[in-house]
């Protein structure tokens, strides 16, 4: 395999990045596109509101198997050809979530989606890590993160424009499509950045995550990771519908998705350039003291102009931090085991992921308020706090 020649690297450092983040905003299109769609994707298919939350979470527990092996394969074959056929796989399978005739169809078509999503993430950081400078690691990749809530933003936006009683598969067919023309874009600028070394070195996935003295590193991201996405996922996946729960009309909750995603990406940016100056811990402790106090502020907004602002506020505190974490996984684990350790964690990491979408589904059937609903986000982003503490108190040892 190749790497990047210093000579070349501006060139190939940009055509990475960009082509990364026309994959992050597709993802992000396809993650937000069941939330958009499920006021009117709910009644069709005669789904109850446990259901709804199901759906949301089937996409991520295909992304956690798809990291997993996406991540392990791209550091034995190259991030590269996996990335590729991710983004197809993808694409295909959201194609045909649009073709979903029940809900065991849309469980199984949603399923099949999220393999090809975790596919991707670990090489996409992979990549950015590996094509860029090091003082400026950090914010390549998290600049290619918020390509998803900006995807996330475009799905809200095709919902609100689109006319009132819109067939739903619309979303999920420009979500399928999207990808399928990516790939020979990604096929024709992508280059390999995997670069063979250390020969002799054990990429055994148990001794890549917990061996050499990085078990407790391992868990304290893993518990990071999984925290923050147990926010990230039910806002994605419940906020329309949470807003419409406080008896506000369904264009507000549009409004606060849209909201959410926008300022989400104003501070993955902002957060991700602290990072990069001043270290990991102060700026993620930040967001996820600012993410807190949203949430509550959230639980508790009755006005529309509130739960606007208080959402909007919430996407900068979670995806401030959760980019960041990201970006700063890579640097935890040996070159010939990143995209092994990365994979892991987002993977592991995805649980949250699950968990949110599952968690706001079953706080409705069991009849549980809006307020409740939102406010019980309040201890795990605590628990998400501390673990930050931890895994930044720790010695970066392999930030190359």
């Amino acid at each position: 395999m190749t790497t990047i020649a210093a000579t070349s690297r501006p060139i190939r450092a940009a055509q990475v990045v960009a082509v990364c983040i026309l994959i992050a905003v597709l993802e992000g299109y396809d993650i937000q596109a069941i939330g958009v769609a499920a006021p009117t994707l709910a009644p069709a298919l005669h789904l109850n509101q446990a259901q709804i939350g199901l759906a949301g979470s089937m996409a991520m527990i295909g992304l956690i198997l798809g990291a997993a092996g996406g991540g392990w394969a791209a550091d034995r074959v190259g991030r590269r050809p996996v990335l590729i056929a991710s983004v197809a796989w993808f694409g295909v399978f959201s194609l045909l979530t649009a073709t979903s005739a029940s809900a065991e169809m849309l469980l199984t078509w949603r399923l099949l989606t999220g393999v090809g999503f975790g596919g991707a993430m670990p090489n996409m950081i992979a990549m950015a890590g590996e094509a860029s400078p090091p003082h400026r690691r950090v914010s390549t990749v998290t600049a290619i993160f918020v390509g998803m809530p900006a995807g996330g933003a475009a799905a809200a936006l095709l919902a609100r424009f689109l006319p009132a009683g819109f067939d739903w598969r619309l979303i999920f067919a420009v979500g399928g499509a999207a990808p399928l023309l990516i790939v020979a874009l990604a096929a024709a600028l992508l280059p390999e950045t995997l670069v063979r070394r250390e020969a002799g070195a054990d990429r055994r996935p148990w001794n890549a995550l917990f061996g050499e003295g990085r078990a407790a590193t391992t868990l304290t991201l893993w518990t990071a990771f999984a925290a923050t996405l147990v926010v990230l996922s039910m806002m994605l996946a419940w906020l329309p519908l949470l807003v419409i729960g406080k008896g506000l009309a369904k264009d507000v909750g549009q409004v606060a998705a849209l909201a959410f995603n926008l300022v989400g990406i104003a501070g993955g940016l902002v957060v991700g350039r602290s990072v990069d100056r001043r270290g990991p811990r102060w700026p993620l402790l930040a967001s996820l003291a600012l993410l807190a106090a949203a949430m509550i502020a959230l639980a508790l907004a009755g006005g529309p102009s509130l739960v606007v602002a208080t959402a909007a506020l919430a996407g900068f505190g979670v995806m401030g931090a959760q980019f960041s974490l990201y970006a700063i996984a890579p640097r935890y684990y040996p070159a010939p085991v990143r995209a092994t350790g990365s994979g892991a964690a987002v993977s592991v990491g995805r649980v949250g992921s699950i968990a949110g979408p599952l968690l706001a589904g079953f706080l409705r059937q069991a009849h549980a308020g809006v307020t409740e609903t939102l406010a019980c986000t309040a201890p795990i982003i605590g628990v998400g706090a501390v673990a930050v503490l931890l895994l930044t108190g720790r010695a970066r040892t392999h930030g190359d």
